[in-house]
């Protein structure tokens, strides 16, 4: 699990945390029971403090999102399907959102836009 966090970001680390473990777990690089990384190690691997990552893992536990296995660690829940597809959709209204923006800064009209995406996704097949 390789995370990243930047402290100038103006999002706080913790929820830069939460983010993309609810991301990973969307985008299914994370599955039902693996397990997350010890909140020290992770701690170390991202240089910030113990009580950053323990808070996000907290964050995580309260959506059920992932369950606090006493003495064996943080694991990716049972049946977090649901949760999975609604943060599949929200990160991409986000990103839709950005790209309409763009659209809009540029003069561009949704139905150009629309145009554009199905021919990106048919070079990408």
């Amino acid at each position: 699990m390789q995370l990243h966090v930047s402290p100038s970001d103006g999002v706080p680390i913790y929820q830069q945390v939460v983010n993309q473990i609810k991301y990973l777990v969307a985008s299914g690089r994370l599955k039902q029971g693996d397990q997350l990384l010890p909140v020290r190690k992770l701690a170390e691997q991202l240089i910030v403090n113990p009580n950053t990552v323990a808070r996000a893992y907290r964050e995580l536990e309260g959506e059920g999102l992932v369950e606090s296995r006493r003495g064996s660690g943080v694991f990716v829940s049972e049946g977090v399907s649901p949760l999975a597809k609604r943060e599949q959709n929200k990160i991409l209204n986000e990103r839709i959102d950005l790209l309409l923006a763009e659209a809009a800064h540029l003069n561009v009209d949704v139905d150009a836009v629309i145009k554009l995406v199905q021919q990106r996704s048919q070079q990408m097949r």
